[in-house]
C-alpha cells in the first residue's frame, strides 16, 4: 500500500534519478547518485564492516518503498527525498543536546562546538537517522548538509497537510505536516545507505557494525580519570595520585592539560623540561602507582616545534592560533605529526590523548576559504578532521599492541570503532544527559564530565551521572577540584566512585557487546523494547502579540536512559528532590534494594541526595567485582558476584580477555554464559559456563546474590 501511495510523487519528479539499490551487507543497501566525491566520511575514517557480526544479524527486507525515494542532481548539488508516514518518529542527525525527537526540525549538519541550540552544528553531526518504523538512512558525504526532517511540503505531495483557516481553526500551525525527509548535499553526487531493522535497535546495531563495531576500551579506561590543573609539575601530579591513594579514592588515569608541553596554542608536542625534567621516568613512576597518563593537545603546530619546518609544506593555507594545520590526509604529514606523538608520547608510555579544538568555533578553526595541499576542500577537512586524528592516533597504539581510551572534540559518520569519547566546554547538566541519550544514534560516545559546581548538591548529582557514563572523569584543568572538594558529600562521592569500580565487569561486558554486536552501552529509551515514546504537546501559553508564530511545546523524555542490557538510569539535577520515571513494560526493580517499583507506568521517586535512581529489568544479572582503587592488571584474576533481580530466568554473557592488548582481535577472548533461575522454594540457582581452553581467564570465584526476595 505504501509503495502505491508514493508512485504519484515519483512520476511527477521527472528529473529524478532512478536509484539502483545494491545489497552490501545483510540488511544494508547502497545506492549511488550522480558522481560521488572520492573523499567521504567512510574513506576518512577507514571504517571496515564487521562482516561476521552483520551476518549473524541476518537478512531483512528493504524497509522503504523504493519508488518513493527520489534523488536529483541540479546545478552541482544533490537533492534527496525519503518518504515518511504520519506516525513515525525520527532520531539521530548527530549529537544533539536538547532534543531526542528530530521530526519537524531543520538542521545544517556541520562540525562545530555546540553553541546551545540543536541546529545541526555540533561535535558529531552524523548524517544518519533512525525511524521508529525500524529503518535507517546514512548519507556518506563529507560536506555540510541541510536536512528538512519532515518540514518541507511539496505542492505535489501524495499526502499533503490539510489547508486550515487561521481565523477560525485553533489547531492551525505555522509548521504544517510534511511527508518526507529532504536533504541537500552540496556536491554533484553522493552515496546513500539504507539500514533495515526490523527494530530501531537492530538498525543502530547494523550501522555500528557496518563501521567496524563499537570500540572496546582497556579495563583501566572504565576506571576513574582525574584531569589536573594545566601547569602542574611532575611532582604535583605524583602528589595528587598519592592523595587519591591515601584517601581511598579510585584513580586509573591522570590527564595532563596544556602545560605538559613546552608551548601550547599552538603546540610543540614536546615535554616542558622545567615541569617534567624526566618524562620517561615520570610515566614509569605513575604506572608503578597503577595510574596512566593522558595528554592534552590540539593539532596546530607551533613555530617553536621541532617538526615545524618539516611539516610546513604539508599544511593548510591558513593557521589556527598562529599554528600550522597539518593536512592529515597526506602520508607525509601523517608520518611527521604522528611520528612526533610516538616519539614523545606513545613509545615512552603515554596511555592516551585528549584531542581538543578540532570542532569549532568558526573564528577559531581554519575558514572555508582555506586550501589544503591534498586538494580537499576546507569544508571536507572540517567535517573529517576529528576522524583523521582518531584513526591515525589509534594506529600508534595498535603498533604497540596496547589499547587506548581518549577524548576528542569532533567525530562523524564512520567513527563508531574509535576508542574516543566526545566532550565539550558547554556545561548544562540536563543537556549533557540528552547528549548521552543521542550519542546512541550517532555512533559516538559522550561523557557528562564534572568540572565544577556551585554547591555540594550539584557536585554529587553531576558525579552520579559520570559514574553511569562511558567515561568517569573530573576535569579540574582550571578549578583544581578533587572528588573530596565538598567535604559534606565526600563520603557519598567516594562510595559512588567505588561503585563504578565494582561495576567494571558489567561495563566491560557491555562495551564488548558494543564491539561484537553493535549495541551501544548507553542508549536512548526509544531503543528499549516496551518503551512508549508518545509525543505530547503542552498548550500554547505565549502571547501571540509577542510571537505570532509561536508553537506548542513538544514534550519528550530526554532525561533517562539505558545503561547496558539491564539498567535504566534516571538522574536528578540540582534543585530536584523527586522526579518522574517512565518504565517500559515488564517488571522493574530498584538497583539498590531489589524491590519491585513498577511495570510500564510512570512512577515518582525521591531517592535522597546520596543515590541516583537506577532500575533493573526483570531477570537482570549484574556482575560486580570487589571495590578497588585501580583496574585489574592484565591477567589478574578477580572474584565475581552476580546480583539477580526479579523472578524471570536470567541470562548474561560475561566477557573476558587480557584487558589491555588487541589480542581479542585474534580470537583471544571469551563470553562465559551465566544463568540464574528462581526455584519453587523461592531461592535462586546460578551457573556459569566453564572457561574456554587456551583463552584468557581472569574470572575467579563466582557467587550469586538474590536481590529480590
Amino acid at each position: 500500500m505504501k509503495t502505491l501511495f508514493f508512485v504519484l510523487l515519483t512520476v511527477t519528479l521527472a528529473s529524478a534519478q532512478t536509484l539502483t539499490w545494491q545489497p552490501v551487507q545483510p540488511g544494508i543497501w547502497k545506492a549511488t547518485v550522480g558522481k560521488p566525491e572520492a573523499y567521504n566520511l567512510l574513506t576518512a575514517s577507514g571504517a571496515m564492516p564487521n562482516i561476521v557480526a552483520l551476518t549473524k544479524l541476518g537478512q531483512t527486507t528493504f524497509p522503504l518503498p523504493k519508488l518513493a525515494i527520489s534523488a536529483r542532481v541540479i546545478d552541482g548539488k544533490t537533492y534527496l527525498r525519503f518518504p515518511l508516514n504520519r506516525t513515525e518518529q525520527l532520531y539521530g542527525f548527530g549529537l544533539n543536546f536538547q532534543t531526542v525527537h528530530q521530526r519537524g526540525r531543520i538542521l545544517n549538519l556541520h562540525v562545530d562546538h555546540y553553541g546551545g541550540t540543536d541546529n545541526g552544528r555540533t561535535h558529531a553531526p552524523t548524517p544518519f537517522y533512525v525511524s521508529s518504523d525500524g529503518y535507517g538512512v546514512f548519507i556518506n558525504s563529507a560536506r555540510y548538509m541541510t536536512v528538512y526532517a519532515g518540514t518541507a511540503v511539496r505542492k505535489d505531495s501524495p499526502d499533503p497537510p490539510v489547508s486550515q483557516d487561521r481565523n477560525t481553526d485553533k489547531s492551525w500551525t505555522s509548521r504544517p505536516y510534511s511527508d518526507a525527509v529532504e536533504i541537500l548535499v552540496p556536491a554533484a553526487g553522493v552515496e546513500i545507505y539504507v539500514f533495515g531493522g526490523p527494530k530501531p535497535l537492530d538498525v543502530v546495531r547494523r550501522y555500528n557494525l557496518f563501521n567496524g563495531g563499537g570500540c572496546l576500551p582497556p579495563r583501566w579506561g572504565l576506571g576513574f580519570q582525574q584531569r589536573v590543573p594545566k601547569l602542574y609539575t611532575a611532582g604535583e601530579v605524583q602528589a595528587e595520585a598519592d592523595a587519591f591513594e591515601h584517601k581511598g579514592f579510585p584513580l586509573d588515569v591522570v590527564g595532563l592539560e596544556p602545560g605538559w608541553q613546552s608551548k601550547s596554542y599552538p603546540c610543540t608536542f614536546e615535554w616542558d623540561k622545567t615541569r617534567f625534567p624526566d618524562p620517561k621516568g615520570f610515566l614509569t613512576t605513575m604506572l608503578n602507582k597503577g595510574v596512566r597518563a593522558n595528554l592534552w593537545l590540539n593539532p596546530y603546530v607551533s613555530p617553536s616545534a621541532s617538526i615545524f619546518s618539516a611539516i610546513s609544506p604539508f599544511t593548510a593555507s591558513h593557521t589556527v592560533w598562529t599554528g600550522q594545520v597539518p593536512d592529515l590526509t597526506l602520508p607525509q604529514a601523517q608520518r611527521i605529526f604522528f611520528g612526533q606523538l610516538a616519539k614523545d608520547g606513545v613509545v615512552p608510555g603515554v596511555s592516551g590523548y585528549k584531542i581538543d579544538e578540532v570542532d569549532g568555533y568558526d573564528w577559531w578553526l581554519w575558514p572555508d576559504v582555506a586550501t589544503f595541499p591534498s586538494g580537499h576542500a576546507a569544508e571536507q577537512m572540517r567535517q573529517t578532521y576529528g576522524l583523521l586524528m582518531q584513526q591515525h592516533s589509534l594506529a600508534l597504539y595498535k603498533q604497540q599492541n596496547r589499547r587506548t581510551f581518549g577524548l576528542i572534540r569532533a567525530s562523524n559518520g564512520g567513527g563508531s570503532s574509535f576508542p574516543y569519547v566526545i566532550y565539550n566546554d558547554y556545561y548544562k547538566h540536563q543537556d549533557f544527559i540528552t547528549a548521552l541519550i543521542n550519542s546512541s544514534f550517532a555512533g559516538v560516545l559522550w561523557t557528562p564530565e564534572v568540572r565544577s559546581s556551585d554547591s555540594s548538591e550539584e557536585w554529587i548529582r553531576r558525579f552520579q551521572t559520570v559514574v553511569f557514563s562511558p567515561l568517569a572523569m573530573i576535569n579540574a584543568w582550571d578549578s583544581g577540584a578533587k572528588p573530596w572538594s565538598f567535604a559534606d558529600v565526600s563520603q557519598e562521592v567516594q562510595e559512588l566512585a567505588l561503585l563504578r569500580m565494582r561495576m567494571m565487569p558489567y561495563w566491560y561486558s557491555e562495551f564488548a557487546n558494543y564491539h561484537f554486536d553493535g549495541t551501544p552501552p548507553f542508549r536512548a529509551m526509544n531503543l528499549e523494547e516496551g518503551f512508549r515514546a508518545d509525543v505530547k504537546h503542552e498548550l500554547l501559553t505565549t502571547s501571540l502579540e509577542k510571537n505570532p508564530y509561536a508553537e506548542a511545546v513538544r514534550q519528550e523524555i530526554k532525561d533517562q536512559y539505558m545503561a547496558g542490557e539491564y539498567l535504566l538510569v534516571a538522574p536528578l539535577f540540582a534543585g530536584q528532590k523527586s522526579r518522574t520515571v517512565t518504565l517500559p513494560t515488564g517488571n522493574w526493580y530498584d538497583f539498590y534494594t531489589g524491590e519491585l517499583v513498577g511495570n510500564g507506568q510512570q512512577i515518582t521517586v525521591t531517592p535522597g541526595l546520596d543515590r541516583i535512581p537506577v532500575f533493573v529489568k526483570d531477570g537482570g544479572l549484574i556482575p560486580l567485582m570487589p571495590a578497588r582503587l585501580h583496574a585489574p592488571k592484565p591477567g589478574e584474576v578477580v572474584p565475581i558476584e552476580i546480583r539477580y533481580y526479579g523472578s524471570k530466568p536470567g541470562t548474561y554473557r560475561l566477557y573476558d580477555d587480557d584487558g589491555e592488548t588487541f589480542n581479542y582481535e585474534k580470537g583471544q577472548y571469551s563470553f562465559r554464559t551465566i544463568r540464574v533461575s528462581k526455584q519453587p522454594n523461592g531461592r535462586i540457582s546460578g551457573t556459569i559456563s566453564p572457561p574456554e581452553p587456551g583463552k584468557p581467564n581472569t574470572i575467579g570465584t563466582v557467587t550469586f546474590m538474590q536481590m529480590t526476595k
